[in-house]
């Protein structure tokens, strides 16, 4: 139930993050917005070591780990916050979504493993032809969504980067790191470089915030740095990396959803057809097949089907074994 409860989380965690992001930015700089948000969820990090006495030189004695964590924070936040200007909301996660084909190059880069048969070049190439569809609209009728759709890109790849480096190092030390600790020794070293961005690019504290940015500063900070965190290495443990997958199939179409009822977002037709192929890519990446759907669906029917079965004969058997002692009694 936990593992469940987690796993719906972190798809409803992931669906509202990119609405938030455009939220938290309606009052405060770009750059405000995102630095504001990772110094709160440090500040909570810290407060909850302090209340267990935890030491922070562990997070010194395993820096590079935390330090290639921390890409995915800094600077990766900033260009996503910076990008979230130009696309709606649903787009980001679109876009975003296409993060296992860019692990997979980068794990074919670092680890020197290769993910891609044909069955996934096939959805590469179904996945580019998606994005040229969105992109070729997005280009001919607001060039100013360019700059989102590229900024994306370049955080999906640089997200995966992040990613792929921490596990090769985790590899080569053969150390693994609990999941608060990873979150908290990301935003550790990713804090200085947001507040020195934050110092170049803006430097002004606004006089006033509105509820919107302030609201979504605090939402971003609790349940998308820290409890988001937590939660997806704890799915990421306890099942397998394809079930793990399929949450890049359903944020997308959530975050849709979401941000049309939250936001009154439109989307054109040309974009729900390029996101609509898009969609289809990541199925088809996905390492389940159809087969394996069916395996598992008719395993669990067969599984509902039998224990009725199951129980009657045993509670026959226990009504049996009670008559039998009744009768022995009597005589």
């Amino acid at each position: 139930m936990a593992v469940f409860f987690a796993y719906i989380s972190v798809v409803l965690i992931w669906a509202t993050t990119p609405l938030a992001i455009q939220w938290s930015s309606d009052s405060l700089s770009f750059i405000a917005a995102a630095a504001s948000r990772m110094l709160l969820a440090l500040a909570l990090a810290l407060a909850v070591h302090a209340l267990l006495r935890q030491s922070l030189l562990d997070y010194w004695y395993q820096r590079k780990i935390y330090f290639a964590a921390s890409l995915g924070i800094f600077p990766n936040m900033p260009l996503v916050y910076w990008a979230a200007q130009f696309i709606p909301s649903g787009l980001v996660a679109i876009i975003f979504a296409l993060s296992p084909f860019a692990t997979g190059v980068m794990t074919l880069l670092l680890l020197k493993q290769n993910p891609f048969g044909i069955k996934r070049v096939l959805a590469l190439l179904l996945a580019i032809s998606g994005l040229v569809v969105i992109f070729y609209h997005q280009m001919r009728f607001d060039s100013d969504s360019i700059y989102g759709v590229v900024g994306i890109l370049l955080s999906c790849a640089l997200f995966s980067f992040s990613s792929v480096w921490v596990k090769k190092i985790s590899e080569q030390s053969r150390q693994q790191t609990a999941p608060f600790q990873q979150a908290t020794g990301a935003l550790l070293f990713a804090l200085p470089g947001l507040l020195l961005s934050w110092w170049w690019m803006d430097g002004s504290i606004p006089a006033q915030v509105s509820l919107k940015s302030a609201g979504a500063v605090v939402y971003l900070a609790i349940v998308g740095s820290l409890l988001g965190a937590v939660m997806f290495f704890f799915i990421l443990q306890r099942l397998s990396a394809s079930a793990v997958s399929l949450v890049t199939l359903m944020t997308p179409v959530l975050a849709i959803v979401i941000g049309k009822h939250l936001a009154d977002e439109v989307l054109p037709v040309q974009t729900l057809i390029g996101v609509s192929i898009v969609l289809a890519a990541l199925l088809l990446y996905s390492p389940w097949s159809l087969r394996e759907w069916h395996g598992a669906l008719t395993i669990k029917l067969l599984r509902a089907l039998r224990e009725p079965a199951i129980i009657e004969q045993s509670e026959v058997q226990i009504l049996l074994k009670q008559a039998q002692e009744d009768v022995d009694r009597y005589k």
